[in-house]
Formats: C-alpha cells, structure tokens, sequence
C-alpha cells in the first residue's frame, strides 16, 4: 500500500477523530514538498551549480530552477540576478512518491539518526528539514558523488496551527524524537 493510499483510506479518518473536525476538508493536508540546495560554495567554483543540479535532478525526478539574488550584497560578493539557490517543487503523484521514499528508505539510512525534533515544524504546520550531506538518497551512489553538500527538505500543509501539523505528519510516519 503506497502512502498516498494509506493517507485516504487511514490516516484521514484516524486524523478526524484525533483532532475532532467534523468536516473531512477542513482536515490538514499536504500540498507541496520543496527540496532546495543553497549555492554559496557555487560562487567560488562554477563547476558546483552542475554538481547540485545533477544531483536535485536525480533525488526529485524534475530539473531544478535555479534561484536569483534580489539584491547585491558585496560582504558575500553576490551581485543582482546571481544564481544563489536551486529548488524543486513537488505536488500530486510525485510529491506522495518522494515523501515515501522519504519516510521509509532515506531516514532510516541516515547515520546516528535519533528522529526529527518538533521545533522543526513551524506555527503554520508546515515542517523543514536540513540534511547535511545528501548520500542517504536511493538515487545517489556513493562511488559517483564528487562533492557533498547539503540540502533542505520543506513539507507544505495546510494546517492552521501547530499541533494540527504534527499530527498529520506524526501520522504519515515522520520520526518524531519528543
């Protein structure tokens, strides 16, 4: 049973009861799931925005849009309009495929793991997590990797507050460690 299966047919009706909404839509939901790279060592060496890009590409399945500096900022030496990120946006099919992969595959694989804290979810429900180094990904075989970086991993719910969003995610199966 895939996740987006056992999210319609389990965990929303369990979701209702926990949280006692009567209304099925007015539950939370997923939107999006975004997967972005910041690009500052890409300043310094060109040859690291095709690094990420390779790598954002095999991890989500969808090529990244890279993004633009609204400012300069000569302390960093970023000029306006320089590539200083890349993301990926993920919704429908693809968005369940990659959170999971996410859940089941990837966190268990990741060194010394003990769970994600709570403080990660902000006041909107919506919950980011940093990953040091990228290797835990299926896609990814060591052997081919020629230089780690890190990445971030942002999940878009439309709960309306806090305790709204943990519960939807803590149902899904994100490894709470509180």
């Amino acid at each position: 049973m895939t996740l987006k299966e056992r999210y319609t047919k389990e965990i929303l009706p369990a979701l209702q009861k926990e949280l006692g909404i009567s209304n099925p839509n007015a539950l939370p939901k997923v939107v999006s799931v975004t997967v972005s790279v910041g690009l500052s060592q890409g300043l310094k060496d060109a040859k690291f925005l095709d690094i990420a890009e390779n790598t954002l590409t095999r991890i989500t399945g969808q090529k990244p849009v890279k993004t633009k500096a609204k400012k300069s900022i000569s302390n960093f030496k970023i000029r306006e309009g320089m590539a200083v990120g890349m993301r990926v946006t993920l919704r429908g099919t693809q968005m369940w495929h990659f959170l999971d992969k996410l859940l089941n595959v990837t966190f268990p694989r990741i060194r010394d793991f003990r769970g994600i804290s709570s403080k990660h979810i902000d006041a909107t429900g919506n919950i980011s997590v940093g990953f040091r180094e990228f290797l835990a990904f299926p896609e990814i075989r060591p052997d081919e990797v020629e230089r780690v970086h890190g990445l971030q991993i942002t999940v878009t719910t439309t709960a309306k507050n806090r305790k709204n969003g943990k519960a939807l995610l803590k149902d899904l199966g994100f490894p709470f460690n509180d």
